[in-house]
């Protein structure tokens, strides 16, 4: 896998996020792969509670000022960048003022999910594509992690299938425990059908839940990791019916696991 380009698009990574299993394996994974001669790039949204002075975030003019549509709405996008300490690794953030200002992540005070953590995802999985776009940086491994980052995959095979950058791009999503309890909003399967005009492809957003997200990111995925020893038991069950390699849980040989998983996916083996 030298020389090769992996995306990794993250929900979470540290060490700007707290320790959780999914913030250290999407930055594990990618400094691994970094540390083998692999070109990464890691995405990850700018929620408001990173410090920025702290990990020195600055924004990259020359990749903002673009509007992506939401729900039939211009919201302009804000690119930042940050290098993790010692490791040499670039982190773009996606940043819009309405959508990552406030001082939390997924939920308020009141622990209960943003109303908008639909439109945030669309807004990260366009925001992704686009500054890889203007990077023109052809990955030819995209590897996304948490729920978040889960619209990519379903963006990048049917809205954004004609563009060339990301033809020979094989997608891998991780597959966590974790995820969040009830439904995002109930019109989140109109909000992308603004953008796919497929209804079937839309299907599984009818009822936006963790597990539901999760296998619409499958259906759009070449591979699929497990990033945590158990997962829900619908997601095992509807993998059994989907025709996509799938690596199962590794936690002491992760580093060759993941690299020669990603070699295989890219020697078409």
């Amino acid at each position: 896998m030298k020389d090769k380009r992996i995306l990794f698009v993250s929900s979470e990574v540290v060490p700007y996020l707290p320790e959780t299993e999914l913030s250290s394996t999407s930055f594990n994974a990618a400094k691994n792969a970094h540390s083998k001669g692999v070109q990464t790039r890691i995405f990850m949204p700018r929620f408001g509670v990173i410090n920025e002075r702290r990990h020195q975030l600055h924004e990259v003019i020359r990749l903002s000022g673009m509007n992506l549509v939401v729900n039939d709405v211009d919201m302009p996008l804000i690119i930042k960048v940050a290098s993790i300490p010692k490791e040499r690794m670039q982190v773009y953030f996606i940043d819009n003022e309405e959508y990552f200002k406030r001082k939390a992540v997924f939920t308020d005070e009141d622990d209960q999910l943003f109303p908008d953590n639909d439109e945030r995802a669309i807004f990260f999985a366009k925001g992704v594509v686009e500054t890889v776009k203007k990077l023109n940086w052809a990955p030819d491994i995209i590897h996304v992690h948490g729920w978040m980052a889960s619209m990519l995959p379903i963006y990048l095979k049917e809205y954004y299938k004609e563009e060339p950058l990301f033809t020979e791009s094989k997608i891998v999503t991780s597959l966590y425990n974790g995820g969040f309890e009830g439904n995002l909003c109930e019109d989140f399967a109109k909000k992308v059908f603004f953008d796919i005009k497929d209804k079937k492809k839309v299907a599984h957003l009818e009822t936006p839940n963790y597990v539901n997200i999760l296998k619409c990111a499958i259906e759009n995925s070449d591979a699929v990791v497990h990033g945590s020893e158990t997962i829900p038991t619908e997601l095992s069950e509807f993998l059994k019916t989907q025709k996509v390699p799938v690596l199962g849980y590794e936690l002491e040989n992760q580093r060759d696991a993941y690299l020669e998983f990603y070699a295989d996916l890219v020697s078409g083996s």
